[in-house]
């Protein structure tokens, strides 16, 4: 696989990307089996939504709200009604668990140079929560929300932010993510993008093409060891 070049900054999604959506209703023992599975997807598939809905009606709450709305609407479909499930999941969600190789790959990334920084639909309380959480507070330079912009991803203001904020051009910038829709919207406003592909997903058919696709970020660094 060809190395890009000419990259200053890397930048990455948080969710999915670095941190595992999926490991708070896994950390839940308080769940029903037969359910876990699907309450992770309905869950995840509506706070999504959401930030997609809200952002084109011009209706921004933060992530945290959107969070817990898609929360009440996954619980309330598969039947399941506990406030006191809810506050165990959202508590949860503020310390996902950061997928095992990502420690290792921010530290070869910044001993080599490279800027690192989080874009994301987060908020600040909540990003900054599931850093401290998995260590890797020492290991970014920045630590962006949409927050600041007032809208979600994928709105070109948003992956603006992170230019302004990190002082690179579009082109100098290596974006990560695993979400396609993501990822082909950065790769749609100029950066350059690596689409970490963990969920096998098929390839969208919207404007923009990731740069190189991976499974893991184990294969990130391989890919700008001579970018430098």
């Amino acid at each position: 696989m060809s190395k890009l070049t000419g990259i200053r900054a890397c930048v990455f999604d948080a969710y999915g990307t670095i941190f595992d959506f999926a490991s708070a209703v896994a950390r839940c023992r308080d769940i029903p089996d037969d359910k876990r599975g699907a309450l992770t997807t309905l869950w995840r598939d509506k706070q999504l939504q959401y930030t997609w809905l809200r952002a084109l009606q011009g209706r921004y709450v933060d992530f945290w709200q959107v969070t817990g709305d898609a929360l009440d609407f996954a619980l309330d479909s598969l039947g399941i009604h506990s406030p006191a499930l809810k506050t165990q999941l959202m508590d949860l969600y503020l310390t996902l668990s950061a997928f095992p190789e990502v420690p290792e790959v921010l530290r070869s990334l910044r001993e080599a140079g490279f800027v690192t920084a989080i874009l994301s639909n987060g908020s600040p309380a909540m990003l900054e929560s599931a850093v401290s959480a998995a260590g890797l507070s020492s290991l970014f330079d920045a630590i962006l929300s949409v927050d600041a912009v007032g809208t979600y991803k994928t709105h070109p203001s948003v992956y603006q932010y992170a230019l302004d904020q990190l002082g690179v051009l579009a082109r100098e910038v290596s974006f990560q993510s695993s979400n396609a829709w993501d990822a082909y919207a950065a790769s749609d406003f100029g950066m350059r993008v690596v689409w970490c592909n963990r969920y096998s997903q098929r390839e969208e058919r919207l404007p923009g093409k990731p740069d190189r696709e991976i499974r893991t970020l184990t294969q990130l660094p391989a890919l700008l060891s001579l970018a430098r």
